[in-house]
């Protein structure tokens, strides 16, 4: 009997303690993605999964969140859109971590992602009881069962390259292009986007002002803010909900159904998507022009209205002509370290973004020139016989502008390996098939001397030391011959 009873108990307390697990320990390897996370969640990458793992969706079913595998063997969170190449959010590009079991995700009041293999471990810092992905791509934990939950933390104040609409952009965060080379900012009345030249500078090379209504603005009353309008604009504001300025999208006050997105992209151009319920179109462009975006055709290259790209250098060929990346702050001084280089002049060459470049006044081009040859770091220099203006490069040669004037003269220091570097490998390669071919006809040659030289000594033993003569028709008799003298 106490066997028996023994076992009730334990049948009783197994269906209780699935009961309960089955409601809120929520232990899961997720394989479907589900429309709440609470307490207890627990998740971790499948390594069959070959790029996006989702565990939580929104209720339309457009959005997943879940874990993104980069290069194969590196792991991210991530909001994504099935029609969308890159995710809509990331939570931190720079750190990556493993796609292995070691990986675990988890949901205790926090949000957390925890690596010991590479370091990784990032965490809300929240005290919420769930989390959630909205119709809008928005990440929140809240405090309390939705729908009169608070946010405790949400991925709206954590954009990357991608604004969403309704999505508030403040003076406090940056859109940062995949690739790191570019990035949006907001300024006390504009929108700007800059580009990474060097480790510890950058360009300015496009700005929307809000020129016609700067009266608006008023001092003392905070920064401005940017949001995507469901209108059809990327509006400014300060207070309320008036934009003081506005930057129409192609959709702009027409009766359209979807979402807006605006995305910086990998090359610096600032783009609107509009999503009809069946695929993104492009909605808006803040760079309509090739030659308009920061380096379109790469370092040390000129880009030239209708033309397209070619090299500053034009013994180069269009592709050869960029030069690897400095390994650190360049020195074209005397010295062991220094740079080795060579000075390209060229005419019809004019600065990028001049407007937003600091520029000096000189009486010719050679001061221009020599204020860049006496300047160890200058890269390069670009006169303006019209206006006199001097523009002096201190960054890496990105793409020069070409323009019909050729009053406008370029100074360049073009590195040495600009160019060569290819063009070497490629004679050296080139030398080489040449010298292995010229070794191939040599054994050939001599392989082909010897099988002649050998046949002709094996006739002439053969035929009693008679110089070799025409065909000879060698009849039974004679082999016979050859047979009865080989015995």
């Amino acid at each position: 009997m106490e066997v028996l009873g023994l076992s009730s108990v334990t049948r009783f307390l197994l269906l209780f303690v699935f009961f309960v697990c089955s409601h809120k320990c929520n232990l899961v390897n997720a394989s479907e993605p589900v429309l709440e996370i609470t307490k207890g969640f627990e998740a971790k990458p499948d390594s069959s999964v070959d790029s996006f793992q989702p565990l939580l969706t929104d209720p339309s079913g457009n959005f997943s969140f879940g874990f993104l595998r980069v290069n194969g063997s590196r792991l991210s969170l991530a909001v994504t859109h099935p029609n969308l190449t890159e995710p809509l959010w990331i939570f931190d590009p720079t750190r990556l971590a493993s796609w292995s079991h070691k990986t675990k995700l988890f949901f205790n009041g926090s949000l957390v992602i925890t690596d010991p293999s590479s370091r990784v471990d990032w965490s809300t810092h929240t005290n919420g009881d769930s989390l959630v992905l909205r119709n809008d791509s928005n990440l929140q934990v809240l405090k309390s069962p939705s729908p009169s939950s608070s946010v405790e933390w949400e991925s709206f104040d954590f954009p990357r390259n991608t604004l969403v609409e309704n999505q508030n952009f403040t003076s406090t965060m940056a859109l940062v292009s995949s690739n790191g080379l570019y990035s949006m900012r907001l300024g006390s009345d504009f929108i700007g986007l800059y580009a990474k030249v060097s480790e510890d500078s950058e360009q300015f090379y496009w700005k929307h002002s809000a020129l016609q209504a700067k009266a608006k603005i008023k001092d003392g009353s905070g920064p401005i803010l940017a949001r995507i309008n469901p209108n059809g604009y990327l509006g400014m504001y300060q207070i309320g909900n008036i934009p003081i300025d506005v930057e129409a999208f192609n959709s702009f006050q027409r009766p359209v159904n979807g979402l807006l997105i605006l995305r910086l992209e990998s090359d610096g151009n600032l783009r609107g998507y509009l999503w009809d319920g069946s695929q993104w179109a492009l909605n808006y462009e803040a760079i309509r022009l090739p030659c308009d975006l920061p380096n379109p055709c790469g370092p040390y290259s000129l880009c030239t209205p209708g033309s397209g790209c070619s090299c500053i250098d034009n013994s180069t060929v269009i592709g050869e002509c960029s030069p690897e990346p400095p390994s650190g702050p360049a020195d074209f001084c005397g010295g062991d370290k220094a740079a080795k280089f060579k000075v390209v002049r060229r005419g019809g060459v004019e600065v990028p973004f001049k407007e937003w470049m600091d520029h000096k006044t000189t009486s010719s081009l050679g001061e221009c020139e020599e204020m860049c040859v006496e300047d160890c770091k200058c890269f390069g220099s670009v006169y303006n016989n019209g206006s006199g203006f001097c523009y002096l490069v201190n960054y890496p040669i990105r793409t020069m502008l070409g323009v019909e004037d050729s009053s406008k003269v370029g100074y360049f220091k073009v590195r040495e390996s600009v160019g060569k570097k290819k063009s070497r490998v490629g004679l050296t390669v080139g030398m080489s098939v040449l010298a292995l071919i010229a070794l191939v006809l040599t054994v050939t040659m001599v392989y082909v001397g010897f099988r002649i030289w050998s046949r002709e000594k094996r006739i002439v033993e053969e035929d009693g030391g008679l110089s070799p003569g025409p065909y000879k028709n060698l009849g039974s008799d004679s082999f016979r011959s050859v047979e009865m003298s080989r015995r």
